[in-house]
């Protein structure tokens, strides 16, 4: 499946981190900041990756607030490595959400999108801590579609099946997403063309192409005329 042509689209989606916000290094730094407190230097890049495996673990069961998932990775991904974090001091990583920065191009790539198409993020978020990472994002929004909202994690569908009924169907509608397994596997499955903004070089292995991969979201702006 190709994109739609530019003259066919009405609606561009994104997903919010990972695509426009980057929270990698803002979790990284959050728990950088915790371990200091204990004397600690941590492998981030092994604790990161291990942490957002847990996280996956704990959306794929029954539906809690994102803050709750956040506390609960924390703990379980430090317990891992012999870290002990009581549960009440795990706020530190939902508290940290409102200093995870968005990327560079984020806010212009945005600008220019709304300036052709109506646009909108859907996210495994709650409202509240959309609500604060939206202090970075600048850009007026048409649609918003939380977790919160459809009580249920991507890679459900259910985040994009609300989005077609608010927007009236698929037609004339791309998604913009990092997440390969969130949010191009189920774009693909329902048809929606989708855009991957593969920042670091992730190899498909087998898994299927999505419509275009691009760098950064600058560049998938570009893919729909947004220059």
């Amino acid at each position: 499946m190709a994109l739609p042509k530019l003259k066919e689209i009405e609606w561009v989606t994104t997903d919010c981190y990972g695509t426009l916000v980057d929270w990698e290094k803002g979790i990284s730094d959050a728990f950088e900041r915790e371990a200091e407190r204990d004397g600690l230097t941590l492998d981030t890049k092994a604790l990161l990756e291990r942490f957002f495996e847990i996280q996956a673990q704990i959306m794929s069961g029954s539906y809690e607030l994102y803050a709750e998932v956040l506390r609960r990775a924390a703990v379980d991904a430090a317990e891992e490595i012999g870290w002990t974090i009581e549960p009440s001091r795990a706020q530190f990583l939902p508290d940290s959400v409102g200093s995870w920065p968005p990327f560079r191009e984020a806010n212009a790539a945005t600008d220019r999108l709304k300036e052709r198409y109506q646009i909108g993020i859907v996210s495994n978020v709650d409202d509240k801590l959309l609500g604060i990472s939206r202090r970075h994002l600048r850009t007026e929004l048409d649609l918003v579609v939380t977790a919160q909202q459809v009580r249920s994690y991507k890679p459900d569908n259910t985040h994009f099946r609300e989005t077609a009924r608010r927007i009236g169907g698929k037609r004339g509608w791309v998604h913009i997403a990092s997440g390969y397994d969130a949010d191009i596997a189920p774009c693909l499955k329902m048809n929606v063309p989708v855009i991957w903004v593969n920042r670091s070089g992730e190899k498909l292995e087998g898994r299927k192409a999505p419509d275009a991969t691009v760098k950064n979201l600058r560049d998938a702006a570009a893919k729909l005329g947004a220059k």
